[in-house]
This record gives C-alpha cells, structure tokens and sequence, in this order.
C-alpha cells in the first residue's frame, strides 16, 4: 500500500477528530460510571409466557406510568364464524420536531427544523374465532424499532393486558423513514449518532404505539383476510449491483430483476365487506428525501400510506378516520428508490461502479437522483407508484387467507451463533464491528470524511486515530470479520455502555399459510430471497406446503445489515454494517428454520425463549439543553410577522411568518394535537372549516432558531388545485417554555390567526 501523505489542513483535521473523539468518550465515561446503569428487563420471565394476569391498566397517550384503574374488560365477539375477529388501529407518534437529529443517514447538522408530515403507529390485531389464538402487527413511521422501545412497549402490554399480548405474538417493524426523530436507543454506537437519548421523544413514540395497539384493540371484529400479489414497476434500482454479482450466477439467473418487484398485500373487510384495513410490504428504502432534508415526515412509503387512507378515510383530515393502510418494509438493504442512478453531480456522467466515486471530488460527488424535479417531488412521485399498485392489488384481492394462527420468537446471543456450513464443517457469528465503507455512506447519502465503498484494506492512520481514542480490536475480531477492514470494534467497547447489542429477537407469525419473519435489520434483496426460501422449505418438510413468506424489515431490535457471504466479500456499504460477520445470513437462517420447525410440529412450547436482553439506566441526556424561548420586546408569541397577500390563485404558496417557540416543548404538553390548520370559511353556517392541518402533504412548517431562545415559524399552504374558491386563514399552534426565578420552568400552549385571505380561480 502506498505511504499516505497529508496536507496541513488534513493533519489539523485529523488532531481536531481525536481530540473531540476522546473528548466525547470522557464526557460519556464521567456521566455514566458513577452509577449502577444495567437492569434486566423484568416484564417477561426468561422460560416461559408471563401468567394471566391482568395488573393496572395504563392512562393513555401521554402516560408514562400506569394507573391503578382496572383492566379494559375484553369486547364481546362473535364465534362459529369463517375468518377472524380483527382490529386496527391509528396514533400518532411524532415525537419533537426541532432540536433533535434525525435518525437515518447519522450526518452532523441534519438536526430537524420542523414538520412536513406527522408520524403514525398503525396497529392490526388478527384473532381466531374461538380466542384461542391471536397476533399483532405494528408498523410505525419512524426509522427503525430499538430494543429499548421494544421492551418498553411490552412492559405496558403486559401491565395493560397480562398475558394476552407477549414477546413472542406482538412484532413492532419501522417503516425506515429517515426523516424521523432519533434519540430512542440504549446502545451507545446510537445514542452517540442521536446525539443523546431523548426522553421526551421515546415516551411520545411508546405512547403512540400503545394507543393504535389499545384502539385496534377496543375495535376487534368479525372479518376476513385476503391476500394478494404483484410487481411494482419504475419504483426501485439496486444501489449496489456490483455486490449482487458477486452471488452465483445460477442464483441470480432464477430471478429477472437485481431487486425484490413484488408487492404483498393483505386486505381486511369485516363480514359485511366493508373496509378495514391493510398491510402491505414492498422493498424499497425511504430515502426520497435526501440528507439535506430537515422536515420531519413518513417519505415514499408515508406518502402512499396517505394517499390509500384519505381515499377510504372521505371527509376525514389526515391521521382520521377509521381506515388504516400501513406500507411495511421489507428486505430493502440494498434498494434505492432513487431509480435515475448514481451520477456525478459536478459533471454528469455515471458513477455506478463498485466504489460509488467520480473521477474528480471522489465519492462525495457520486450521488443518485429520484424521478422528481426536487427530493419532495421525488417522494411523492415514488409513493404514487406503490400507493396505484396497491390500489390495484386490493380491489382484485380475493384469495381468503384462513388457518390456524401462531407465533414463535426466541432471544439469541448472536455474537456467539455456531453456524452449520454443511454435515461437517462450521463457522461462528462474531462480535460486532463496522468496517470502513460504512463511513463511506450510499449513494443515497455520502458519508462527510471521503471514505469510499469496496475498501478491504485498512488505513494506517485511520488505524492510528481509531486505537488511540478507542483502542486497538482484538485479533480474533479481525480474523473473524475479514475481509472486513474494521473502523470501529463495537462489539469490543462497553462505555458507557454496550456499543451495540448482542442479544437479538428472531421471530414469526403465521396467519395459515402467510408466515411474517421479523428481521431485525435490513436484509439485501438476495438476503432476503435466500431466507424465503429456507423458511418455506423449512414449513414444508414438516407438513405445512405452499406457505407464503413474508419477510418483514427494521423489527424489534436494530442490527444494521445482513448481506449474503458473497456480498460480504465486496465490503461496500452494506457488507461493512453486516455487523455479525460473514455468516450472519447463515446464521439468521438457521434460526429461523428452528421457529418455523416449532411452528409445523407444534413444538413452540419446548423453545427456550433464550438469553433476556439487557435494559439500560443513565443513558446521556441530550447535547441540546432546553431553552426558555423569549419573544422579541413588544412582541408576544404568536404575532405575525409576514403576513398572508390578500389574493391567492390555486398551484401558488400561501406564506405566513410568526414569532415562534421551539416546537419541542410541543412533545411535553400536548394541549394542541397541530402546529397549523388551514381553515376555510363556510357562509351558509358562518363558522371556519379545517381543510388541512400538519399532517397534509400539503403544508410545510418551518421553524428558525435564532439567539438566546428567539425563534421565527413559517407555515406555507402549497394550494392544491383541488381547493375551491373562498375566504381562507392560517392559524399557529405552539408551546412556549417560560422560566420565573426559583420556580421550574413551565410550558405554555398559545394560538395565533391572523388575517383572511382569498383563493380565485382567476384574476
């Protein structure tokens, strides 16, 4: 390898990054060594279901511990009927909007500035006729599902509910939306990412799962599934082909597409054929708003979970009505759905090739385009396409899913997996680590210290820094993770706490012959191929033949990536963050061979349910403090600023400008449900009617922070040309923090609404 050689900038850059390396890892080790920091998580027992009990029930939405008031009694269903008694459910879990990273592309800066859309749980409730049997699937618009979420969303199940919802029948998968809010994990290689752990939003999140779970829960029903399938077209490209070249080409020949085309979808109508709900799962990553993004919102797939909802939720506003449609994801790894291709951005010509770098800037400068004329056109011309294709698949849904229903799910240490290569020889799972091209980043998003994808050899200097911030990695983590250069030994580090986790949750569900995998990460699309089919061979050597095999992404507990071997070998971005080594596919599929085998022969009560996963206390508070917001003087909150113009036409911007407050305290007192509506005055009632509020793809709310707690809000109506003539206005919802000497601080919910304005289809 050649000598590498720095300027004097790189040099001051480099000294800069160890020292704030050190620096960060003191700071962490001061705040949380002082203190006992590990429980076991005591809501389960480590060998069997809890007991049927039904301890004090929960308060709702913004309740963090629960209440003494009794169980809700269980609804009166019907039996001796052919189908289910289902229940779905819809609630809000946003989480603060300013002043918190957000979770999906770890770039500094990209901290949220405000609102395009609100976040939704959406929750479906599956039971058998005679209650002996019931799942539950949750799809949650935010970046992926934390252990620690997980475990505290089941804590509240079971003080809720006893028995009745459990680890093994209840699967929380994110959506993998990039434009959420992180600040909700427990491990340290996150926690440092979120910037700190947020409170705040983690109870917003668990609250909001719990309410879908509680509404679809109070709604159960009398209903039928049906399933169906289909191709979506001009929606996805692999973002790594070169790696998928890397499996056996009579592999790959058995298939006409480098990327999972195929939409599975489930339609639920009560037993009068009205519409229920459903599920849908498709591969495809949201990342149409790319990493300059700093609107919080659901991307391609929220789009599409919109456009079916307000097409069966008529005359209700966004996140309302009693339909929900959840757009799940599924083994998108290596999916992008940014299908113009890499291009280098300074001269046009393509940069698909297997480091992902141009000719001249490098990798930073080899970025893929979506089909839009911008990141926002891009989302919603994406979500088009899978919203029209469900629609399509729904309205000719007509194959009855019916069966028995089930669920197996085990912890497993996956550092410590012995995986059987074939009758004689075998290979083990390693402790995790990240190698270099997971600093490189994607396509869809560059990493910002010029790291390029495919790199197998490591850099001495790199090295250097890496081992005087952090330590050297052991020699048996190298030799067990190559060809992978590791950057960052994370199974190795243990300050302030584990980097990342080593017990997973692997897990099925089956409704007769459909089985839903939940993956704890995010499998590449032959990944994903290669566990379909061990799974549905699995289920038919025990008797259960032609089964359906969904695979179901970003469950439960978040580990990054799963690669095949062979794309391991590649180390571009993917392979790098396949944290468990070069078998952990081989590792995943075992496992869940063993799920599926309990499953068939009705052996899940012999599973061991494993080794419990660990719950963390004094995790580091976040690097942002709470600020007291202050109005300029002669000012108060709410005051316009730029008002509205007098006249609008429909395809124009409506823009309004007030003295603002950090929307964050809007996460802490809930007294508003908005930070804006769009209202239009209704002359034969002489009242104001809402027409759009936060969650419509059709506004924006920006938020500008400025100094020593002033802020400014925008709020735009992009007009659509749906919008009838008429007398409109805008009107701010917010939450001021206010701070008087020796007393805590308060937060203070205001409204503003300035003047009317017209909307004319002419001049």
């Amino acid at each position: 390898m050649a000598k590498c050689t720095f300027s004097t900038l790189e040099i001051f850059l480099i000294f800069l990054f160890v020292m704030m390396t050190g620096i960060t890892v003191a700071l962490l080790s001061l705040l949380f060594v002082t203190s006992g920091t590990t429980e076991n998580h005591t809501g389960f027992p480590t060998t069997q279901i809890p007991p049927a009990t039904h301890p004090p029930a929960t308060q709702g939405p913004t309740a963090i511990q629960a209440s003494p008031t009794p169980s809700t009694p269980e609804p009166t269903l019907f039996q001796n009927f052919s189908g289910y008694h289902i229940g779905v459910g819809r609630a809000d879990c946003t989480g603060q909007v300013a002043d918190i990273i957000l979770m999906g592309y770890s770039k500094t800066g990209q901290n949220a500035q405000g609102i395009l859309t609100r976040l939704y749980s959406r929750a479906f409730i599956v039971a058998e006729p005679d209650e002996s049997s019931r799942v539950v699937f949750v799809s949650i618009e935010i970046g992926m599902v934390s252990q620690r979420l997980r475990l505290e969303v089941l804590n509240r199940l079971q003080s809720k509910y006893g028995s009745l919802y459990r680890r093994d029948n209840v699967i929380l998968s994110g959506t993998h939306t990039h434009s959420a809010p992180a600040g909700y994990f427990q491990y340290s290689t996150f926690v440092i990412a979120s910037g700190g752990f947020s409170n705040r939003t983690f109870e917003y999140m668990v609250a909001g799962i719990m309410k879908s779970i509680e509404i679809a829960h109070a709604n159960m029903k009398p209903g039928k599934i049906f399933i169906n399938k289909g191709n979506v077209d001009g929606a996805q490209i692999n973002r790594s082909p070169s790696s998928y070249l890397r499996n056996p080409q009579s592999e790959r020949a058995r298939y006409s597409s480098n990327t999972d085309k195929e939409m599975v979808l489930l339609k639920m109508v009560d037993l009068n054929g009205d519409d229920l709900g459903l599920i849908s799962w498709f591969a495809i990553h949201p990342v149409s708003m790319n990493n300059s993004n700093h609107l919080v919102n659901s991307d391609n797939v929220g789009y599409a979970s919109y456009l079916f909802e307000q097409e069966k939720n008529k005359g209700y506003l966004p996140g309302e009505g009693p339909y929900v449609a959840a757009f799940a994801s599924s083994n998108l790894g290596d999916v992008s759905p940014n299908i113009l291709g890499p291009h280098c951005i300074n001269t046009g010509e393509s940069c698909d090739n297997a480091n992902s770098t141009c000719p001249i800037g490098g990798p930073s400068m080899c970025i893929a385009m979506g089909p839009g004329q911008d990141m926002l056109d891009s989302t919603q011309i994406i979500g088009r396409i899978i919203y029209e294709k469900a629609k399509e698949l729904y309205a000719s849904a007509s194959q009855e899913v019916t069966g028995p229903l089930a669920s197996a799910h085990q912890w497993v240490n996956m550092t410590d997996v012995t995986v059987w290569l074939n009758s004689t020889h075998t290979a083990k799972t390693c402790k995790p680590a990240l190698g270099y091209s997971f600093a490189a980043g994607t396509i869809d998003g560059f990493g910002t210290l010029n790291f390029t994808q495919g790199t197998t050899v490591g850099d001495p200097s790199w090295d250097s820094i890496r081992d005087q911030a952090l330590g050297k990695p052991s020699e048996e983590i190298k030799e067990c993770q190559k060809p992978k250069p590791i950057l960052l030994h994370t199974g190795e580090l243990s300050k302030p706490h584990p980097w990342h986790p080593d017990i997973v949750d692997v897990q099925i569900i089956t409704l007769g012959f459909l089985a839903i995998t939940a993956i704890p990460g995010e499998f590449t699309t032959m990944s994903g191929r290669r566990l379909r089919e061990a799974v549905q061979e699995e289920f038919a050597t025990y008797g259960m033949l032609n089964m359906t095999v969904v695979i179901s992404g970003l469950c439960n507990v978040y580990t990054h990536y799963i690669t095949t071997y062979e794309e391991y070998q590649a180390q571009r971005y993917e392979a790098a963050s396949t944290i468990y080594g070069p078998h952990t596919l081989s590792a995943y599929i075992q496992l869940f061979r063993v799920l599926a085998k309990a499953i068939a022969t009705d052996t899940v009560a012999n599973l061991s349910s494993g080794p419990e996963p660990p719950f963390f206390k004094g995790l580091m508070a976040p690097l942002i403090p709470n600020a007291v917001d202050r109005a300029p003087v002669g000012t108060t909150f709410g005051d316009v600023l730029q008002p509205a113009n007098p006249k609008y036409r429909v395809g124009e911007v409506v823009e309004v400008t007030f003295v603002g407050a950090n929307p964050k305290n809007s996460a802490e007192n809930k007294t508003h449900q908005t930070f804006l509506t769009v209202e239009k005055y209704e002359a034969t009632s002489a009242t104001w009617k809402i027409m759009h509020n936060d969650a419509s793809w059709e506004t924006r709310f920006y938020w500008h922070k400025g100094l020593r707690g002033h802020s400014n809000a925008t709020i735009q109506w992009h007009i659509p040309d749906t919008a009838q003539p008429g007398t409109y206005r805008i009107r701010y919802f917010g939450h001021n923090r206010k701070k008087n000497v020796l007393k805590p601080a308060v937060i203070l919910p205001f409204e503003s609404t300035p003047s009317t304005f017209d909307v004319v289809t002419t001049w």
